[in-house]
C-alpha cells in the first residue's frame, strides 16, 4: 500500500482528537480500515512484534546509530567492519548464545535506521578539522569587518595562493575496450616532476597572469612550446623543491601583483588575502606591502578549504581540466617524452576553461569574503562542528510504535536502575522480571513495563561495550606515548633489505617487546643477528 508509518500515526492522532468514522479516516489517509482499527485496539506493527527475534534490541540499535552519527560528525565515520565488530561486542557482553552478527545484519540494520546511509568518505587532514572551527572563524571575521578593510571596494580585494600538480598525472576514468581481455592498458607520460602555480584573483572575477615554478636549477629553452602567444604574459622560474620560497614570493609581489593591480586612485588601499606561509611573512615582503598601501590579511592556519576562494571553486576545476586534456592529448599522440611542453599546452587550455569570472566570483561568494557573509563559512559542510547527530536521528527516524489506548492508572513499578541480578540470556530476563509485571494483568501494561526494564539493561550493555572500546583505545595511546630508546638497524653493506629477524632483535633492545626465554639451540643464531645491529 502507498502509506507510511507517519501517515498511520497522523490518522491515529486525528481519530483520538476528533473521533468520527474509522472508515472515512482510513480512506482519507490511504490506509486499510482493518489496519487502522487494529492499531487503535493496541496491535503492534510487524517490525515491533519481531523485535524479540533481533540480535540487538531497538534501544541498543538506536544508541548504536547515535554513536555512528557522532563519530561521523567528528570526522571519524566507522566502517562496515567496525560497526559489525561493535555489535558483536554487545552480544558478547549480554551473554547471548550467538556472539557474532550475520552477514546480512548490517543491511537490515541500515534499513531499520533510515538516518544512516553508506557513503564514500572524503579524506580531510586532521589539522584542517581542528583548525576550521566555529570559534576560530568568528574571531578571525572581526579583522575582515574592521573599518579599514570593510570599506575597500571589491575591485581592490585579491586572494593569492599556490597550487601544485604533477606533469604526467592524468585522470583515472572508465574506458572501453575488448571484452576478451581482463585488463586494458593505457599509455601515460612517464614524467612525474612537480610543478606549482601562483594564482591571484579579485572579487570581481579578474585573474592575474600565471606564475609557473618548475623544480630544477635553471630554465631550459626546450621546456617551452614554440607557439608562445597564449602564455606571453606568464612568468616562469625554478626552485629546488618546485614550491615557492621567499625570493619567489617577493618577486611576484613586485613584478606581478603591484603593477597589475594598481588602482586608478593611488591613495586607495588594496586588500591581499593569503595564507600564513613563511614566505608571506618576511620583513621585506611585509614592508613592500606597507609602502604600497597594501593591507595584508592572513587566513587562520588550516582553514583555506573553508575561507579561501581559490581553494573552494578554482583549483579543483583547474586540476580536473588539466588532467582531462592530458588524457585527450596522450590518447592520440605518440608519447615520446614531451615533459614540460605537454604540461604547458594542457595548462593553457585548462586556464581558459576553468579560470573564468563566474568560477572566481562563486568562490568569493561561497567563502563569504565578498559579499561579506559569515553564515557562508559557518554553514559549510566541511565545518564538521555544524552537524547535530542526535537531533538528526530524532528528526529522521520515524516512530515505530503507536501508544496503546490502555494506560496504567498507577505509576510504573519498574525502577530506573535494575535491582535484579544480571541475566545471562534475554529469556532469563523475563523470568527475573515476572514478579514485577504480574501486578498488572492487562497484556499491554505488562508488555510496556517489561520493555522499560529491558531498556535499562540494554542501555547498560551498550555503555559497557562503549567503555571497553574506549579503554582499548586509551591503552593503545598509552603504549604509543611511552618513550623508548631510539635504535638504528644497520645491515650488511652488500645487502639492501632488512630481515624480520633483524627488526625483531632491534625491537627487543629498544624495549618495545620483551625478550623471550633463550634456548640453547637459538644462542648461535641470536648472536649472529645481534652482530648486525648498531645502537646509536
Amino acid at each position: 500500500m502507498g502509506y507510511t508509518e507517519q501517515d498511520l500515526q497522523d490518522a491515529l492522532t486525528k481519530y483520538r482528537q476528533n473521533g468520527g468514522s474509522i472508515r472515512s479516516i482510513a480512506q482519507e489517509f490511504g490506509i486499510p480500515r482493518a489496519t487502522l482499527q487494529n492499531r487503535l485496539y493496541g496491535h503492534q506493527t510487524h517490525s515491533t512484534a519481531a523485535e524479540s527475534q533481533q540480535l540487538l534490541s531497538r534501544v541498543q540499535e538506536e544508541r548504536l546509530a547515535k554513536w555512528i552519527l557522532i563519530q561521523a560528525s567528528l570526522g571519524c565515520p566507522p566502517t562496515h567492519a567496525q560497526i559489525r565488530g561493535f555489535a558483536s561486542r554487545i552480544l558478547q557482553i549480554q551473554g547471548a548464545s550467538r556472539t557474532t552478527v550475520g552477514k546480512c545484519w548490517l543491511t537490515r540494520f541500515l534499513r531499520r535506521n533510515p538516518c544512516l546511509r553508506t557513503q564514500r568518505a572524503r579524506k580531510i587532514e586532521s589539522v584542517r578539522v581542528n583548525g576550521a572551527t566555529d570559534s576560530v572563524i568568528r574571531s578571525w571575521w572581526l579583522y575582515l569587518t574592521t573599518p579599514t578593510i570593510k570599506d575597500i571596494p571589491p575591485a581592490n580585494r585579491w586572494n593569492f595562493d599556490e597550487c601544485g600538480i604533477m606533469e604526467g598525472q592524468g585522470t583515472n576514468g572508465l574506458v572501453v575496450g575488448s571484452a576478451q581481455t581482463r585488463a586494458i592498458q593505457r599509455k601515460v607520460p612517464g614524467s612525474r616532476a612537480w610543478t606549482s602555480f601562483l594564482e591571484c584573483v579579485s572579487a570581481t572575477g579578474v585573474a592575474l597572469p600565471l606564475v609557473v615554478v618548475f623544480k630544477g636549477g635553471s630554465l631550459q629553452q626546450q621546456w617551452f612550446p614554440l607557439k608562445k602567444d597564449e602564455f606571453e604574459q606568464w612568468r616562469f622560474t625554478t626552485t629546488e623543491t618546485g614550491w615557492t620560497n621567499n625570493a619567489v614570493a617577493l618577486e611576484w609581489l613586485q613584478k606581478t601583483f603591484i603593477p597589475y593591480t594598481q588602482p586608478e586612485d593611488p591613495s586607495q588601499p588594496r586588500l591581499l588575502i593569503l595564507d600564513s606561509h613563511d614566505s608571506h611573512k618576511t620583513e621585506e615582503f611585509m614592508w613592500t606591502c606597507l609602502y604600497n598601501n597594501i593591507q595584508l590579511l592572513f587566513l587562520p592556519p588550516h582553514t583555506s578549504h573553508v575561507l579561501q576562494p581559490l581553494d573552494i571553486s578554482v583549483f579543483s576545476p583547474l586540476k580536473y581540466t588539466y588532467r582531462k586534456y592530458l588524457n585527450e592529448i596522450t590518447s592520440w599522440t605518440e608519447l615520446t617524452v614531451q615533459g614540460k611542453q605537454l604540461m604547458i599546452r594542457c595548462i593553457v587550455r585548462a586556464q581558459k576553461e576553468a579560470m573564468t569570472a563566474q568560477n572566481i566570483r562563486a568562490g568569493w561568494r561561497a567563502s563569504g569574503l565578498w559579499p561579506i557573509n559569515i553564515n557562508k563559512p559557518l554553514s559549510s559542510r566541511l565545518l564538521l562542528e555544524n552537524s547535530n547527530p542526535v537531533a538528526d536521528i530524532e528528526k529522521i527516524s520515524a516512530p515505530r510504535e503507536a501508544p496503546g489506548p490502555v494506560q496504567s492508572s498507577q505509576p510504573s513499578k519498574a525502577p530506573t536502575e535494575p535491582i535484579v541480578d544480571t541475566p545471562q540470556r534475554k529469556s532469563d530476563l523475563h523470568y527475573h522480571l515476572n514478579d514485577l509485571v504480574l501486578q498488572n494483568r492487562h497484556p499491554c501494561v505488562r508488555r510496556l513495563q517489561a520493555r522499560k526494564v529491558e531498556k535499562a539493561f540494554d542501555e547498560r550493555d551498550f555503555k559497557l561495550a562503549q567503555a571497553l572500546q574506549e579503554i582499548e583505545a586509551l591503552k593503545a595511546q598509552l603504549e604509543a606515548a611511552q618513550p623508548s630508546k631510539r635504535k638504528r638497524v644497520v645491515t650488511d653493506p652488500n645487502e639492501r633489505f632488512a630481515t624480520i629477524q633483524l627488526i625483531h632483535q632491534a625491537q627487543i633492545e629498544a624495549g618495545r617487546i620483551k625478550e623471550p626465554a633463550a634456548e640453547e639451540s637459538d644462542s648461535e643464531s641470536t648472536d649472529s643477528v645481534a652482530s648486525c645491529i648498531v645502537v646509536s
